[in-house]
C-alpha cells in the first residue's frame, strides 16, 4: 500500500507540471492522462531522460511506461532521440537537434563533469578535466573524442565546446535534474556571465 501512495503521490507532483504543459489532454480516460500528464511534467523538468530512469523517476513498470510513452509518440506530442544504448525523450518541438545531443550528454555522469569544467575554466586541460571528473586521462580522451564526433566538443587547440552558450543555458535551465556539479554551476552562473556592451 505504501508504494501505491508513493506512486500517485509522484505522478500528482508530475502531473502538476504536465498539466501546464502543451502535452496535456490527450487521452480519454482521466487514469490514462494522470499518467501521461505526469510523463509530460516529467520531460518538462527532465528532457532527454532515457526510459529506465523516466521509468523509475514515476515508479512506473515497463509495459506501463512504454504503453504511455508510445501513446505520447503516436500523438507526436514527444519525440525520442537514439543516443548510443539509450533511447532518450523530450517534449516535441522544444529543442534543436544540438540541444538535444547536448543534454543527452549532460545527463552522462563523465561527460557532464568535462563540460561543467570546461563551462568553468574554457583553458582546462586533460589534467584538469579527468580531476574534476574523477576518471583517469584515458576515459577523458575517449569522452572527448566522442563529443568531438557528435559536435559538442572541438579539440583543434585544446578542449572547447562548440556552442558553450547553449550548453550553458542548458545546463542552468535544468540543473536541478542534473548531478550536484551542474547545481553548483547554476550557483556560481553571476560570476561566469559577463556583459560587454
Amino acid at each position: 500500500m505504501g508504494i501505491d501512495e508513493s506512486k500517485r503521490a509522484t505522478l500528482r507532483r508530475f502531473a502538476a507540471v504536465g498539466a501546464a504543459s502543451p502535452l496535456v489532454g490527450l487521452t480519454g480516460d482521466s487514469g490514462e492522462s494522470d499518467v501521461r500528464d505526469a510523463i509530460g511534467g516529467y520531460l518538462t523538468t527532465t528532457p532527454g531522460a532515457h526510459f529506465s530512469k523516466l521509468r523509475d523517476d514515476l515508479q512506473l513498470g515497463t509495459g506501463e511506461a512504454q504503453h504511455h510513452l508510445r501513446r505520447l509518440l503516436d500523438a507526436d506530442a514527444v519525440e525520442s532521440y537514439r543516443d548510443g544504448d539509450y533511447r532518450r525523450f523530450y517534449p516535441a518541438g522544444e529543442f534543436a537537434d544540438f540541444e538535444k545531443v547536448a543534454l543527452g550528454y549532460l545527463r552522462r555522469e563523465t561527460p557532464r563533469s568535462m563540460l561543467v569544467a570546461l563551462l568553468r575554466d574554457p583553458d582546462a586541460d586533460g589534467g584538469t578535466l579527468a580531476e574534476a571528473a574523477g576518471v583517469s586521462r584515458g576515459t577523458i580522451s575517449k569522452y572527448a573524442a566522442e563529443l568531438e564526433g557528435v559536435g559538442l566538443l572541438d579539440r583543434a587547440g585544446g578542449y572547447a565546446i562548440t556552442r558553450p552558450e547553449t550548453v550553458l543555458v542548458l545546463v542552468l535551465r535544468y540543473a536541478d535534474s542534473f548531478g550536484s556539479d551542474a547545481a553548483a554551476l547554476a550557483r556560481e552562473a553571476d560570476g561566469l556571465l559577463t556583459y560587454e556592451p
